[in-house]
């Protein structure tokens, strides 16, 4: 997936997409433009990848889904390091509520 995504990063997630209005879409982060085929299964790519939260690497969705359980509330500020065009960025995004499932 890393040399699809054009990088050379084997951790992190790839952001397919952010909801308009959302914490993600609010503090700037990108979604996928373009969609590939890998293995049967379609994946939007181009996206931004988070690569870590607040200096905790983030090595796929799973840490990423038990830091923030663990250590973020909304209304506060994270900072996320992400890969956008090969180059990394810091991002700080405020947490928004557990959407209701």
């Amino acid at each position: 997936m890393s040399q699809i995504a054009g990088t050379n990063i084997t951790y992190g997630i790839l952001i397919e997409k952010t909801s308009s209005g959302s914490p993600a879409d609010k503090a700037g982060l990108r979604g996928g433009s373009q969609i590939v085929e890998i293995g049967g299964q379609q994946y939007a790519i181009g996206g931004d990848i988070i690569v870590s939260i607040n200096g905790v690497r983030i090595v796929n969705y799973d840490a990423y889904a038990t830091y923030m359980e663990r250590h973020a509330t909304p209304g506060q500020a994270i900072q996320v390091t992400i890969i956008r065009s090969g180059a990394y960025q810091v991002v700080s995004v405020v947490v928004g509520a557990v959407p209701s499932q």
